[in-house]
């Protein structure tokens, strides 16, 4: 684990205008991959010890945090956070916290897997954020409570080990477990607020579910699914095409700057493991005068060779699931759509199974991780 060493102690207090004026951040190795703690998957924030100021649930909000000079309520200032009481000592005679006192707050992922990075941001906490923080995990199968996670058989392993933070700052660590973990725990020592919280890194998926499903969106994110590159992302992610459910706006999907070349765009996908796809849903939902005008699809066995056009050069309709059923399976890892000239779509589901020898490496890799 690796931290951002300069974003320590406090920010300036606000002084009106542009509250991320001063923010501080910085390009981090990890943020192209999936968050897993992304509420569209399924993460939540179950349990906090205080949440005196401000809700637990602020921490996985997909939006940065926001800050209203103006808004106080009963209980004080009102933050776009997860923000604890102050913590104070025994008595008149130690007024101050132990080294030992912290809040914490359990987090379950929404999709298991290999954290790679995380981002604790204090945004807009300039004086009241904590002075160090730390970060667990663990893995627990099916839906444990917060009194299962709490038992004292429960195995926590240390992703950030309890280091200083600074205010109003994205604060970014890098870490190297190699193991598959299904719920973090994050401690704020002694008190005070984060506003969001970020957890990259790669899906692990229950290969025992996948076999269960049989027919599944091979390329889904929440069953292992991934952008490898991608042509432009100027407007959206591509990671948005692979995201759960239907979109709901234009910048839930993928959208490109308009070429004034004679390219085109495209995304590179890794499915879940070698797969054999049936059918294919390509949707504009949303895009109406910026969906892509026409689409290919391809695969390749393996992440290197040619690539075998499955799906020719399809005219795409505005705001519309396109639907399409191969003639015959198509066999591979490996997913590129080409959309043409450019534009954008909003979600890409390859229907279909596993083969035997991707079966056989995923259990590999499940067992491997500690699954």
């Amino acid at each position: 684990m690796t931290a951002t060493p300069h974003f320590t102690g406090d920010a300036s207090p606000y002084g009106g205008g542009d509250p991320y004026a001063d923010y501080r951040t910085a390009d981090f190795p990890f943020t192209h991959l999936v968050d897993l703690a992304d509420r569209r998957l399924g993460a939540g924030v179950i349990a906090a010890n205080d949440e005196f100021f401000a809700e637990r649930e602020n921490l996985l909000k997909p939006e940065p945090a926001e800050f209203d000079p103006e808004r106080f309520g009963h209980k004080g200032k009102i933050m776009d956070g997860w923000e604890t009481r102050r913590r104070r000592g025994a008595g008149a005679a130690e007024p101050h916290p132990t080294d030992e006192d912290h809040d914490w707050a359990l987090v379950r992922l929404g999709a298991p897997g290999v954290v790679r990075g995380l981002v604790v941001d204090t945004a807009h906490f300039r004086g009241n954020y904590p002075q160090s923080v730390s970060v667990e995990a663990t893995s627990v199968p099916g839906s444990p409570s917060p009194e299962d996670l709490l038992a004292p058989d429960v195995k926590w392993t240390t992703l950030v080990p309890r280091t200083a933070v600074g205010g109003h700052a994205a604060n970014g660590f890098t870490v190297d477990a190699g193991q598959r973990f299904t719920h973090l725990r994050v401690n704020q020592h002694p008190d005070g607020g984060i506003a969001r919280l970020r957890v990259h890194g790669e899906v692990a998926p229950d290969p025992a579910w996948l076999s269960a499903l049989g027919t599944f969106d091979l390329v889904a994110l929440e069953n292992g699914g991934q952008v490898e590159d991608a042509s432009d992302r100027f407007y959206s992610p591509a990671t948005n095409t692979i995201a759960p459910g239907r979109s709901r706006k234009m910048d839930d999907g993928w959208e490109t700057r308009r070429r004034r070349d004679k390219g085109n765009d495209w995304i590179r996908y890794r499915m879940a493991a070698q797969s054999e796809i049936r059918a294919v849903e390509i949707d504009t939902a949303y895009l109406k005068g910026n969906a892509a005008g026409w689409a290919t699809l391809s695969v390749r066995d393996g992440s290197s060779g040619d690539w075998t056009e499955i799906l020719p050069r399809t005219r795409l309709q505005p705001d519309t699931n396109h639907r399409f059923v191969l003639t015959e399976p198509a066999l591979g890892t490996h997913v590129r759509i080409d959309i043409f000239p450019d534009g954008g779509i909003s979600r890409l589901r390859l229907l279909g199974s596993l083969t035997e020898q991707g079966a056989d490496r995923l259990a590999a890799r499940h067992e491997e991780l500690g699954g």
